[in-house]
């Protein structure tokens, strides 16, 4: 793996952490988690800087989750502007290829070579500035754009960190094996693994039930030396709020708004009052501490 400095490297020299999110199956709230993590990020400090990379190029989700979908990308002359979530305080910049497309319903058909491409340029091109932390939300398996990221970060290589995404399910186990073992081929330290859709909060008392099987990913964990950072339930609060988030109003280039929908961060407000939440900060310490660690 070459270690030389490249165009990302160089542009990611002033983010602290690079927290890569995995998971060896589609359809286990990957993206959610993602989100989810970034907010507790941003929200375990009045000054953390956060940034959240979507690399799901053909299903990119993070804009609607974080309500800035619609949002365009604006180019400057130190390269892409992310989109800020967070509005005037700036403190949570967003970058994915839904800001790229003319229409939210074009389809994405690219082969890998115009994926890695894509990739680079999100790392290399788009002026992050300093970060405390960079989520990457990935697509499901280990596929192109998992070597793309590995390949062009290897310069900063003592920055990566992966959280595994998982439920509790065989076969969501099983894959999720696939992408631990993907993890040690390249030498990416795990900070741990999260059980997702690990029940269900009703909606009326708050009281979790399990609906579906439940402790297969702190199984696994034990079973693989792996750090458990916990368990999430099925929320519909959080399903509700992350699904009917609506973009804010354009923001013009080199200008963010004093007032608006998104300058007291609605979002992460109505985020803390959902049961989602209070788990996982115990989450958010768990892999903190791992990361401190390694």
């Amino acid at each position: 793996m070459a270690s030389q400095e490249n165009p990302a490297s160089r542009r990611l020299q002033s983010v602290k952490h690079i927290i890569i999110v995995l998971s060896g199956k589609g359809g286990v709230g990957k993206s959610s988690v993602s989100t989810q993590l970034a907010l507790n990020l941003y929200a375990s400090s009045p000054t953390s800087k956060v940034g959240i990379l979507d690399v799901d190029l053909t299903g990119p989700s993070i804009p609607r989750m974080l309500g800035v979908d619609g949002h365009s990308v604006h180019q400057s002359s130190d390269g892409w502007v992310p989109v800020f979530a967070d509005g005037s305080e700036a403190r949570l910049a967003c970058m994915s290829v839904g800001f790229l497309l003319k229409n939210k319903g074009d389809s994405v058909v690219w082969r890998g070579p115009k994926k890695n491409g894509m990739i680079r340029q999100f790392l290399g091109d788009v002026r992050w500035g300093e970060l405390d932390y960079l989520v990457i939300d990935t697509p499901p398996g280990t596929s192109d754009e998992h070597l793309s990221l590995i390949e062009h970060l290897a310069p900063v290589q003592s920055k990566l960190s992966a959280i595994i995404v998982t439920t509790p399910q065989a076969v969501a186990l099983t894959d999720a094996m696939k992408c631990l073992s993907f993890t040690q081929a390249v030498n990416l330290p795990v900070l741990g693994l999260i059980e997702n859709m690990s029940g269900y909060v009703c909606p009326c008392c708050g009281e979790v039930s399990n609906v579906f099987s439940t402790g297969g990913g702190e199984a696994m964990a034990q079973r693989e030396q792996l750090t458990f950072l916990g368990s999430l339930p099925v929320d519909t609060e959080l399903v509700t709020l992350l699904d009917a988030a609506t973009a804010p109003s354009e923001v013009p280039p080199g200008s963010l708004p004093e007032e608006g929908p998104r300058s007291n961060f609605t979002l992460l407000r109505r985020y803390k009052a959902t049961s989602s939440a209070k788990l996982f900060e115990g989450i958010l310490q768990k892999a903190l501490a791992s990361l401190n660690c390694s």
